[in-house]
C-alpha cells in the first residue's frame, strides 16, 4: 500500500505539473516533527512521513495530526496552498494509481 486510507498526501506537482523544488522537500517538511534516536539516527514521526510515488516526492500526513496538533497540521496545508502543491485523499490517490485494482 502506497499510503494508509487515514492519510492525506501533498504531492510534490504543482497545479500546472511542474516537480517542486527543492529535491529533498519532503524530507525537509516531514523533518519538522522528526527526532534522533539514541544511535543519533532520523527517525520520521507516525503521523508526517516523507514517500515517492511514481517518481513524485510526496509527503504522508495522518489526519489525527489535526485534532492532535492542529497548528503543525494547518502549517503543513499552508505549506501546500502556499507552494500550489497538490493535496490528495490517500483513498482518491489510491484509486488514481492503481484504478480498478482495489475495487470488487
Amino acid at each position: 500500500m502506497i499510503c494508509n486510507p487515514y492519510e492525506i498526501v501533498i504531492q510534490g506537482l504543482t497545479s500546472e505539473g511542474r516537480t517542486f523544488r527543492p529535491s529533498d522537500w519532503a524530507e525537509r517538511l516531514a523533518g519538522i516533527l522528526a527526532s534522533f534516536d539514541t544511535n543519533q539516527k532520523l527517525s520520521y514521526h507516525a503521523f508526517v512521513r516523507p514517500m515517492l510515488l511514481e517518481g513524485v516526492r510526496c509527503v504522508a500526513v495522518d489526519k489525527k495530526l489535526e485534532k492532535i496538533y492542529p497548528q503543525i497540521f494547518q502549517f503543513l496545508m499552508n505549506f501546500a496552498k502556499d507552494n500550489d502543491l497538490r493535496v490528495v485523499d490517500c483513498r482518491t490517490l489510491i484509486d488514481e494509481v492503481y484504478p480498478n485494482k482495489f475495487s470488487a
